[in-house]
C-alpha cells in the first residue's frame, strides 16, 4: 500500500502538465473546427486555434513520455533527475525492442496476424511509460551507491543506475514479447463477443473503455468497435455518410453514450471534488479539475481529468467507468445518436448533428442534465463515503497550512531537525508534502522529539515504529532541500 501511494504521488508530477493542455486545445477546437473536421485552414483565427491545438496536443500526444520522466524522479527516493534519465533509457529500449519492425524480424509469423501486429503498433503507451518509470526509480533506489571494482569506479554510484535500467529493460521486453499480444488478443476476443450483444454490449465496451485507458490497452477495443478490425467500424460508416440501414447494427451506438458523460457527466464529477475538498485547498482542487472539466466538454479530452484522480482513488475511477457503461446503455435505448471523429465533446457534436445517421441529437438536454446531477451525486456520496484521496483531500491536516514556521532560517532548522532523528547516519529517507516533512529512520530510539521542536516546527508525528512527520507548513519545501543537503 505505501508502495502504491508512493505512485500515486509520484503521478501526480506528470499530471499537473495537463490542465494546460485542456485550456489551449478547447479553446484552439472552437476556434478551428476544421483540425478535426478536415478542410482549408486560413484566416487569422483559425490558424491561432490550430496553434493553440497544436500546443496542447504536444503534451496530450507524448503523455507517456510525461508518465516515464514523472514517475521516474517522483519515485526515486531523493527525486534525483538521475532515475528520469534511466526510466527514458528503459521506455527506450522497451519500445524499440517491442515495435511492430523489430518484433516482426525476430518472428515473421507476427506480420501475419492482424492482432499481434496491432498490439505492437500501440506498444508506446501511458502503460509502458509507467512501467518504464518505475524501473527507472526501482533502479536508482537499489543501485544508486553501487561501488565497482577501481577499473570500472567510472561507472559507480548514479552512474550505473540508467546502465542496470537498461538490462532490466532487455528482460522485461522479452517477457513483455510474449505477454503482450495475449492481453491485446484477449480484449479484442472480448470486444466480438459484446459486438453481439446490442445495448447491454455497448455499455460493456464504454466500460471497458474507461476503465483500460491507463494501460492503453482500450486501442484494442476501440479498433474492434470505432474502425474495421472486425467488420463494424462505427465511427468511419457514421462519418462515411452511411445510416443503419447500411450496416449490421445501430450505427452511432458504440459512440453516442460519450457524449452526455465527457460534456456534462464530467464538469458534474468535477464539482463535487471542489464541493468535497477540504476548505483551505479548493482553489488547488479548482486549478487541477476546472480546466479538465471545460476541455471535455468542448473537444472531449478527458485524460487531463482521468489522470487526475485514477491513482490516488482507483475505486472511484472504477465507479467513473460504470457510470460511463450505464449512459451508454441509456443513450442506446432512448435512441439517442451521435458520432465523433476526434472525441465526444460539443464540437463534433455540433458537426455530427447533420450527418445522415445522427438522431435525436436534442437528447442531449435531458441526458445532460442527468449525466450532470448522477456523476455529481454519485462522486460526492463515494469521496465522502469512503474518505477518497481526490485532489484538495490530501492526509495533511486541514490547519497545517495555516502553520508559520518559527524560524525562517531554514538550513538551522533544517541543522536541528536533523540532530533531533539522529544525525544523516540515522536517516533512511527524507520526503515531504504540501506542509510536512517525512522521514523514515533506521533507529527510532535516537530521535528527540523534543529537539525537533525547538526548531520552532508546529508538531512531530510519529505514525509508524520508523516514520517520523514534522509539521512545517508551506515553507516545508525550503526545509526539506536543506535537509536533503545537510544528509549528503
Amino acid at each position: 500500500m505505501k508502495y502504491l501511494q508512493k505512485l500515486g504521488k509520484a503521478l501526480m508530477l506528470p499530471v499537473a502538465c495537463l490542465p494546460i493542455c485542456g485550456i489551449l486545445m478547447g479553446i484552439g477546437y472552437l476556434l478551428c473546427p476544421a483540425t478535426m473536421q478536415g478542410g482549408d485552414i486560413t484566416g487569422f483565427v483559425p490558424l491561432l486555434g490550430l496553434f493553440l491545438v497544436k500546443a496542447g496536443a504536444a503534451l496530450i500526444d507524448n503523455m507517456a513520455l510525461l508518465f516515464v520522466i514523472g514517475v521516474g524522479v517522483g519515485m526515486a527516493d531523493d527525486n534525483d533527475g538521475t532515475a528520469g534519465l534511466a526510466a527514458l533509457a528503459a521506455w527506450l529500449m522497451i519500445t524499440t525492442l517491442l515495435s511492430t519492425g523489430f518484433v516482426s524480424t525476430l518472428m515473421p509469423a507476427i506480420a501475419d496476424n492482424a492482432d499481434k501486429t496491432l498490439a505492437f503498433d500501440k506498444i508506446a503507451n501511458p502503460f509502458i511509460g509507467i512501467l518504464s518509470g518505475v524501473i527507472g526509480a526501482t533502479c536508482y533506489n537499489r543501485f544508486k551507491s553501487t561501488k565497482l571494482p577501481d577499473w570500472l569506479s567510472f561507472f559507480s554510484g548514479k552512474r550505473c543506475v540508467a546502465i542496470i535500467a537498461g538490462m532490466v529493460s532487455i528482460v522485461v521486453s522479452a517477457i513483455l514479447l510474449f505477454v503482450w499480444p495475449l492481453i491485446f488478443t484477449g480484449l479484442i476476443t472480448l470486444g466480438e463477443t459484446f459486438a453481439g450483444m446490442g445495448a447491454f454490449g455497448a455499455g460493456i465496451y464504454a466500460f471497458l473503455n474507461r476503465l483500460l485507458i491507463p494501460t492503453g490497452l482500450h486501442h484494442a477495443l476501440n479498433n474492434v468497435f470505432w474502425f474495421d478490425t472486425i467488420g463494424l467500424g462505427d465511427l468511419t460508416h457514421f462519418w462515411a455518410g452511411e445510416t443503419s440501414a447500411d450496416v449490421t447494427w445501430d450505427l452511432g451506438m458504440y459512440m453516442s453514450g460519450f457524449f452526455p458523460c465527457m460534456m456534462f457527466g464530467i464538469p458534474g464529477a468535477a464539482l463535487a471534488m471542489v464541493h468535497t475538498a477540504k476548505d483551505n485547498k479548493k482553489k488547488t482542487a479548482i486549478g487541477l479539475v476546472a480546466s479538465a472539466a471545460i476541455c471535455a466538454f468542448v473537444c472531449g479530452v478527458t485524460e487531463p481529468f482521468e489522470f487526475g484522480f485514477m491513482f490516488l482513488a482507483p475505486l472511484l475511477y472504477v465507479v467513473y467507468a460504470v457510470l460511463y457503461g450505464i449512459f451508454t446503455v441509456v443513450t442506446c435505448l432512448v435512441g439517442f445518436r451521435a458520432g465523433f471523429s476526434f472525441s465526444a465533446g460539443a464540437t463534433d457534436l455540433l458537426f455530427s448533428a447533420s450527418l445522415p445517421a445522427a438522431r435525436n441529437t436534442w437528447m442531449i438536454i435531458p441526458l445532460g442534465i442527468a449525466a450532470f446531477l448522477i456523476f455529481y451525486l454519485v462522486f460526492r456520496f463515494t469521496i465522502t463515503k469512503f474518505d477518497l484521496k481526490t485532489p484538495g483531500r490530501e492526509d495533511d491536516d486541514e490547519d497545517e497550512t495555516k502553520v508559520v514556521l518559527a524560524n525562517d532560517d531554514f538550513t538551522t532548522v533544517a541543522q536541528i531537525i536533523l540532530e533531533g532523528v539522529g544525525g544523516k547516519a540515522n536517516v533512511a529517507s527524507v520526503d515531504n508534502c504540501i506542509t510536512r516533512l517525512r522521514l523514515e529512520v533506521k533507529d527510532y530510539t535516537q530521535v528527540d522529539e523534543k529537539k525537533i521542536k525547538s526548531a520552532g516546527v508546529a508538531g512531530v508525528i510519529r505514525p509508524g515504529k520508523t516514520s517520523v512527520q514534522v509539521i512545517i507548513g508551506t515553507k516545508v519545501q525550503f526545509v526539506a532541500d536543506e535537509f536533503k543537503k545537510l544528509c549528503k
